[in-house]
């Protein structure tokens, strides 16, 4: 088993990274963020997982074992292979599962391609109880934060004409991508969302 790899990135495609280790370039499929942050010639280290199949020996990488810790959990749920495992990790954060699951909430794993209802909902009940995080208390400080705050910035939309369901979906979209800090802020996700949401108001109210 290859548990981890060390190496000079030498390619990067959308969904993965070529490292060299030994003077042999291995393929890592990775989430399409890391693939962003990585550039050929950066050192990089990863924590990874060989699946093997009958046609094919496949690597998987990630920069925190909470990740590929998750990444396992996710190929033991019926219906989830390597490809929609990485889909839901790259959507969403480990933090953001673990907070699903512990509220039954199957609503975020739904909005990951490829991922259907009856999927989102095993995925939930699967996983109940086996996902952790490395650093909780910060994970729990964030999920109170957020109940606090997103219903403001939905209140903020409604009363600048958006529809309230307009507002709820714009902003789950924005919570997948936001960063910590954006997250606990009600300007920073009321800008966000709007970004997202467009100019033409009017259209989202009444489409």
């Amino acid at each position: 088993m290859i548990s981890s790899l060390r190496g000079t990135v030498v390619h990067v495609e959308s969904d993965a990274v070529v490292i060299e280790v030994g003077g042999v370039g291995l393929s890592v499929a990775v989430t399409a963020q890391l693939a962003r942050q990585t550039h050929t010639g950066d050192q990089i280290a990863l924590h990874t997982t060989l699946i093997v199949r009958e046609d094919s020996l496949s690597l998987f990488g990630f920069d925190t074992r909470d990740d590929l810790a998750v990444f396992t959990l996710l190929l033991g749920v019926t219906g989830v292979g390597p490809k929609s495992a990485l889909g839901v990790l790259a959507t969403l954060s480990v933090a953001q599962i673990a907070d699903a699951v512990s509220a039954d909430d199957d609503a975020p794993f739904r909005r990951v391609s490829g991922i259907g209802p009856k999927t989102a909902k095993l995925i939930v009940v699967q996983l109940a109880g086996k996902v952790t995080v490395s650093n909780p208390t910060a994970s729990a400080g964030t999920t109170t934060g957020r109940a606090q705050i997103t219903p403001q910035v939905v209140q903020a939309l409604i009363g600048l004409g958006w529809s309230e369901r307009i507002a709820i979906e714009a902003l789950e979209g924005v919570m997948v991508d936001a960063d910590s800090a954006d997250q606990q802020s009600v300007p920073a996700l009321l800008r966000l969302t709007l970004a997202q949401l467009g100019p033409s108001r009017k259209e989202a109210v009444h489409g």
